[in-house]
């Protein structure tokens, strides 16, 4: 009768044990010798994996980083002129945009990593041909470390994830401590071959100022239906709002973009009132680390931006 119970006790306790690590992003082990890896990715899909995937492509290179810290093989990535050395020859599957799904079919990938805002579409298309795919934004910087922890949870490398997010926030704590506790109105603008935007605390300049505690100037706009991270332009509102600073991310020529932007400024009266304007605080951010997600940089974006207002302290 004990040795029953002891068994019947055994059972239980395994049980539970599995139930325990079904809950959240959890990877567990299933009876057999392959891993069960449960993800629940920023669509609110729960994807189940039942092995490491050997054979990724990504929809996005922001993704390539985070990937290669923790160990992940990269089969496919979307094209794109802002590459990481180590992942130029790798296959391209088309612009982030307008991924060629049969270029994506042809690298026969066990697992397709979705850009958040862009891909969704492609998520059906791809589970019909058998391919399971996972969906993430990665804009912020709390989004970042949430990426690289699924990213390590697809390749079994947490401590390597645990790890970069430790440095990043120290890094990032480091840039923050020697900022003075001031109040700074600051606008972020999006410049692009299509006119101007101003960006919003969901966009990567938008919450960088935000964590430091300044105030974006489109704080309460009615964000773009299609672009939640964003407001459209109003000079009014510009004007009206008088920020202190004004940021400027570009897409498309950057040198064009940037001149045109500064004889607008410099010809247009209502502009010539802005207190940023008037002090020549605009600074134009990078595209490299601003235009898409700055990954594992995000600690140079604080600095960068961190350092363009406040030069004499870095």
């Amino acid at each position: 009768m004990k040795i029953i119970k002891s068994v019947m006790l055994l059972v239980l306790t395994i049980v539970l044990v599995s139930i325990i690590g079904c809950g959240g992003n959890a990877v567990t082990q299933p009876a057999g010798d392959g891993t069960e890896i449960v993800i629940t990715d920023d669509a609110g899909r729960r994807v189940k994996l039942t092995k490491r995937p050997e054979r990724i492509v990504v929809c996005s290179v922001s993704f390539l980083e985070p990937l290669q810290l923790v160990g992940g093989t990269v089969v496919g990535r979307a094209t794109s002129q802002m590459v990481p050395e180590f992942a130029k020859d790798i296959p391209q599957i088309g612009k982030a945009v307008q991924i060629d799904v049969e270029k994506v079919l042809a690298l026969n990938p066990d697992l397709v990593i979705i850009n958040k805002g862009m891909n969704e579409k492609l998520v059906k298309l791809f589970e019909d041909n058998g391919i399971p795919s996972i969906v993430i934004k990665a804009r912020t910087y709390e989004d970042v470390k949430r990426e690289l922890n699924i990213m390590a949870q697809l390749t079994g490398q947490p401590d390597k994830a645990a790890a970069a997010i430790k440095s990043m926030d120290e890094r990032i704590a480091a840039i923050k401590a020697k900022l003075p506790k001031e109040e700074k109105r600051v606008a972020i603008l999006f410049s692009s071959s299509q006119g101007l935007n101003i960006q919003l605390k969901g966009s990567i300049a938008g919450s960088i100022s935000h964590d430091f505690g300044w105030k974006n100037i489109a704080e309460g706009l009615t964000p773009m239906e299609k672009n939640p991270d964003a407001t459209p332009y109003s000079l009014e509102t510009m004007v009206e709002q008088n920020p202190e600073v004004i940021f400027v991310v570009t897409m498309g020529n950057a040198q064009s973009l940037e001149q045109d932007l500064l004889k607008e400024f410099k010809s247009n009266p209502a502009w010539n009132t802005v207190e940023a304007v008037q002090k020549n605080r605009v600074y134009f951010l990078p595209q490299d680390t601003f235009l898409i997600n700055p990954g594992l940089k995000y600690p140079e974006c604080y600095e960068k931006m961190a350092k363009m207002v406040y030069p004499e302290l870095f």
